[in-house]
């Protein structure tokens, strides 16, 4: 866990959403066998399946750990000792990935007896295709690393958005409205938590994209990525060959700064802002649908947190 931390405080994120929407919704109106298992407004299901998506994403986040061996060079250490440790990083990732798969095998069922699996199955359906969601997504991320003379992908904010909910969205939302299923919660509900899952996960990853750009201190220069979202945006007004014509008179280590400060002087960053408040109150919009809590505000406050700037 140390190990995976990266200093964001958002390890543990997506089991704490989970939770909470999970709180916010309350008990089904439904008629359910194992309602002595709710604890502080939580079945114990509930709690299980936040346990299994922080594995899920925990094992991907070990998985990403993984390094290029071709990429390297004598200076960057012994070659032996990389390779060692990309084969540990992949049993550990898989290892987290079993375990998460025995315990959604484990869950237990809210049916009567002659229905009995129907629901656990279609939980399991839920989270087994955000984890297809995640290695598509993640595919689509590294599927140009290897081309020669690649500097960016050729993408417009559409693709990148459909993209980053596969690789960052699709965990959380598909596990928010699992939990709802899992309390036998109606078909409106079960979408307005996956939309919210979707929403604020969507927000965080723009809030994070934005950082370098956004920082108090203007004169610390920070490396971001030239797939983000302020850089997809830049390149959408810009052009294509007057993008790449500005990243290779920029990216060099002494003039990295300009390339950065000429993506904050156009309309990419605004545009990025607006578009991370616009997934914010999609957010905001969908937790109307439960009743005022505690646990609503939490999660409201938690979007919140990433759409002030």
């Amino acid at each position: 866990r140390g190990f995976v931390y990266d200093s964001r405080n958002n390890l543990q994120m997506r089991g704490l959403v989970v939770l909470l929407i999970s709180k916010a919704a309350g008990p089904s109106t439904a008629e359910l066998s194992f309602q002595h298992n709710m604890v502080s407004g939580i079945y114990s299901s509930q709690r299980s399946l936040a346990e299994i998506t922080e594995l899920i994403h925990t094992a991907f986040l070990v998985h990403r750990g993984i390094v290029n061996i071709g990429e390297l060079k004598s200076c960057d250490g012994p070659l032996k000792d990389m390779q060692f440790g990309n084969k540990m990083a992949v049993l550990s990732g898989d290892f987290l990935l079993a375990n998460a798969c025995t315990s959604l095998a484990q869950l237990k069922n809210t049916k009567k007896k002659k229905k009995k699996n129907l629901l656990t199955k279609q939980v399991v359906e839920l989270i087994s295709s955000a984890i297809g969601d995640l290695v598509q997504g993640i595919y689509y991320e590294n599927s140009k690393l290897s081309e020669e003379n690649c500097l960016t992908d050729d993408i417009g904010i559409a693709t990148w958005k459909e993209q980053v909910f596969l690789s960052h969205s699709a965990l959380l939302a598909k596990s928010c409205q699992a939990a709802m299923e899992l309390a036998k919660h109606n078909a409106e509900i079960q979408d307005m938590a996956f939309q919210y899952g979707k929403h604020m996960s969507m927000s965080h990853k723009l809030h994070s994209d934005l950082q370098p750009f956004v920082k108090e201190n203007p004169s610390d220069s920070v490396v971001f990525s030239l797939n983000s979202a302020p850089a997809v945006l830049h390149q959408e007004f810009l052009g294509r060959e007057a993008w790449i014509k500005q990243i290779r008179d920029f990216c060099y280590p002494c003039v990295f700064q300009q390339l950065q400060d000429a993506i904050k002087a156009g309309k990419g960053v605004t545009s990025a802002i607006d578009l991370c408040r616009y997934h914010g109150n999609r957010a905001l919009a969908a937790l109307e649908s439960f009743p005022p809590s505690e646990a609503r505000s939490a999660l409201a406050n938690i979007v919140y947190a990433v759409t002030r700037f």
